[in-house]
C-alpha cells in the first residue's frame, strides 16, 4: 500500500483571453475564456495518516494567519464526502505567485484531490472528482479534468481544446490583486459577445479575443499596466501584435507568446534588467502532469 506521495505537481494556467458576458442573479459573472497549462508547477507531498487528521506542515506568507489554503479545504473536503477514516500530512512548494492569476492555489486543490484519490483508494472517477473541485471554486474542475480547455458558464462549463506546444514569457509584477474587487468594478465590460466554438477549432479565438479585466486592473496598479507595456514594446520588436501580451485571471501576472525559448530568454532577461517584475519563460503542457495517473486501475464510481 502507498503511504505517502512526493513532488506531485499543480501547473499554472493562463487564461488565453478572459471576457466577462453577462452576470447571474446570484451575482457571479459569466465568463468565456480558454485554459492552458504551462510547466511552471507547485509541488506537493502527501503522507497518510492514520488518525484522520488533515495537517498542513509549512504556510503560505500572503495568506492571513488562520485561514486555511485550497488544499486543506480540497483534502478536508473529500475527506467529509468519501467517508475515509484516513488522514494526511500536507506540504507544499510554492513556485506559482501567490494572487497573480495563474491559478496556483485553484491547481493546488486539484492536485491535492488528484492524489488522495490515489493514496486513499477511493477509485472516484473524473466527474465526480471535478464536481467536488467545484465546490472549491470555479477554476478547480479544469485541472482535475487535466485537459487545456475552452470554458464558459462561471468557467466551469468546459470543452477540452487540444493547443499546439508553445513558450511564453510571463511576468509577475509582485502586486497581489483581488479578484472580489475587480469584478466589482463599474467600469468593467460585462456584455462581451461570445465565440462560436467552430472559430476555436481553427484557433482564431485563441489568438482574438483579450482580457476584460486588464483595464480594470491596469489603471488602479501601475506596476501591471508596466510590465504589460514592456512586453508590447517586445512584441512590436519582433513585428508581433503587440495585443498578443495580455494579462492572465485578474492579475497580476502578463505574459507574451513567443517562437522558441531561446527568444524567450532573450526577453526575459531584458524584461529583468527594466524591473517591472520577475519574468519566467515557460512551455505550454497538453495536459495535466497526473491527469493519467491519479485514475489508473480506478473502477467505474459515480
Amino acid at each position: 500500500m502507498i503511504v505517502a506521495l512526493r513532488n506531485c505537481p499543480a501547473p499554472a494556467k493562463l487564461n488565453r483571453f478572459l471576457h466577462v458576458t453577462g452576470r447571474r442573479s446570484d451575482g457571479y459573472h459569466l465568463l468565456e475564456t480558454v485554459f492552458e497549462m504551462i510547466d511552471l508547477c507547485d509541488l506537493l507531498h502527501f503522507s497518510i495518516r492514520q488518525d484522520a487528521r488533515i495537517v498542513r506542515h509549512g504556510a503560505i506568507p500572503e495568506l492571513a494567519a488562520g485561514v486555511d489554503d485550497l488544499s486543506v479545504r480540497a483534502a478536508r473536503l473529500l475527506a467529509q464526502e468519501s467517508g475515509t477514516a484516513l488522514g494526511v500530512d500536507i506540504a507544499i512548494v510554492k513556485r506559482i505567485p501567490v494572487g497573480g492569476g495563474l491559478g496556483g492555489g485553484s491547481s493546488d486543490a486539484a492536485t491535492t484531490l488528484l492524489a488522495l484519490n490515489r493514496l486513499w483508494r477511493l477509485r472516484w472517477t473524473p466527474a465526480r472528482l471535478a464536481r467536488l473541485a467545484l465546490r472549491l471554486g470555479a477554476d478547480v474542475p479544469v485541472f482535475v479534468h487535466g485537459n487545456n480547455a475552452y470554458a464558459t458558464g462561471i468557467g466551469e462549463q468546459l470543452v477540452a481544446l487540444p493547443l499546439p506546444e508553445r513558450f511564453f514569457v510571463v511576468v509577475a509584477p509582485g502586486v497581489t490583486v483581488s479578484t472580489a474587487e475587480v469584478f466589482a468594478a463599474p467600469e468593467l465590460t460585462r456584455d462581451t459577445k461570445l465565440i462560436k466554438i467552430p472559430g476555436l477549432s481553427r484557433g482564431l479565438a485563441v489568438s482574438e479575443g483579450r482580457n476584460d479585466l486588464e483595464p480594470v486592473v491596469c489603471a488602479r496598479f501601475p506596476e501591471v499596466a508596466a510590465a504589460l507595456a514592456a512586453l508590447r514594446r517586445e512584441a512590436l520588436a519582433a513585428a508581433q501584435d503587440p495585443d498578443t501580451a495580455r494579462m492572465t485571471g485578474s492579475g497580476s501576472c502578463v505574459f507574451l507568446p513567443v517562437a522558441d525559448r531561446r527568444r524567450g530568454e532573450a526577453i526575459r532577461a531584458r524584461i529583468a534588467a527594466l524591473g517591472v517584475g520577475k519574468a519566467f519563460v515557460v512551455r505550454s503542457l497538453a495536459s495535466h502532469p497526473l491527469r493519467n495517473w491519479a485514475f489508473e486501475r480506478q473502477r467505474s464510481s459515480t
